[in-house]
């Protein structure tokens, strides 16, 4: 009886959704069995790349984030799911699924090392009900001088920041997800450097953020989280979820995210349903001041030193299918949603 093992990322959501997957795939294949365990980030990187945990031969199946490709396509850790997709690909691939999450698992020579699973791009998120009410214009008008509108740079995001933030309404200016994980922390400052018209290397890959740019970017981000007063005192330790949850609860009337925490904001237990939009991020006010967001996603790869790399692709393979996707979609939401729930009450308490 062949036993297909997984390795995934810790979340509830995550969880629930590869167990409901796992056992779709089994009553297609009533003679297959799973092994399933999971790690934090930084634990699952250090396992399974570093030290070479996916050439062990442990595991069939590895939940893979796109920033860790590099490294594992030049440790040949991999599958290459080129000649599989050629030959038994997924439904509707590969339109089926937006270019922004067919990229990323692509090596220089447009070589295939992953399916998509979850997430998709930062995006900028905003109360529609407070910058379309009329009273609100008036008194920000009264207040800067300059019609209220959607922060086009991040100048007019401070401003527009401070003028919503609140306390005593429990409304503040912005969620930010400011935890130190290496996670938003790091994109977000990515985000804030590009947008400013910075860069990380030069063409020789030099690191050349530490120039003016790179250092008003940091101090910027710094600021928005301490000096500014737009967020929440608990803004330090949201992470990306925290503050999609908190968003969801009514805590801020802007917020710079992964666009999956629109979903959030809309569904049931949220206070902002249908009150909320997306649009581009706020650029630098300099010459090289561009909107910029990143991409960011996790995908499902074979280990390379799988046993069963045939057998592991035909669970990657149903796992893309429609039906399974909305199992995962379900499933994120679900867990944010309990979440949110939690929230809420907890900012009703304080009330």
């Amino acid at each position: 009886m062949p036993t297909l093992s997984i390795k995934y990322r810790s979340f509830d959501g995550f969880e629930r959704a590869i167990n409901a997957q796992m056992a779709h795939f089994q009553r297609l294949h009533p003679d297959v069995t799973f092994t399933a365990s999971h790690a934090g980030p930084e634990e699952l990187y250090d396992e399974m790349v570093t030290h070479g945990g996916v050439h062990s031969g442990q595991y069939d199946v590895m939940l893979i984030l796109t920033d860790w490709l590099p490294d594992l396509q030049a440790r040949h850790g991999l599958v290459c799911l080129d000649d599989l997709l050629r030959t038994n690909p997924p439904d509707d691939w590969p339109h089926g699924w937006s270019p922004s999450l067919l990229e990323l698992q692509r090596n220089s020579a447009g070589q295939v090392f992953g399916l998509p699973y979850h997430d998709g791009p930062e995006m900028f998120h905003y109360r529609a009900d407070l910058f379309d009410d009329v009273g609100e214009h008036q008194l920000f008008r009264a207040t800067y001088g300059r019609t209220l509108r959607v922060p086009q740079t991040w100048d007019e995001f401070r401003e527009v920041a401070q003028f919503f933030t609140r306390p005593d309404q429990g409304l503040y200016g912005a969620v930010i997800a400011g935890l130190n994980d290496g996670h938003n922390n790091v994109y977000d400052f990515f985000i804030h450097l590009w947008s400013r018209g910075g860069r990380l290397f030069d063409d020789q890959l030099n690191p050349v953020f530490n120039d003016a740019i790179g250092r008003e970017a940091l101090q910027f981000y710094v600021d928005s989280l301490t000096t500014m007063g737009i967020t929440s005192p608990q803004a330090l330790s949201y992470d990306s979820v925290a503050a999609g949850v908190a968003y969801a609860a009514g805590e801020g009337a802007m917020m710079l995210n992964w666009a999956g925490f629109m979903s959030v904001a809309q569904l049931p237990p949220s206070n902002i349903i249908n009150k909320t939009r997306c649009t581009t991020i706020p650029r630098g006010t300099g010459s090289g001041g561009r909107h910029a967001s990143l991409n960011v996603y996790w995908v499902l790869g074979i280990c390379a030193g799988s046993q069963q790399q045939a057998l592991a692709y035909e669970f990657l393979r149903e796992t893309a299918s429609p039906a399974m996707d909305k199992i995962r979609s379900e499933e994120h939401t679900s867990e944010l949603q309990s979440r949110q729930y939690l929230v809420c009450r907890l900012l009703l308490e304080k009330k």
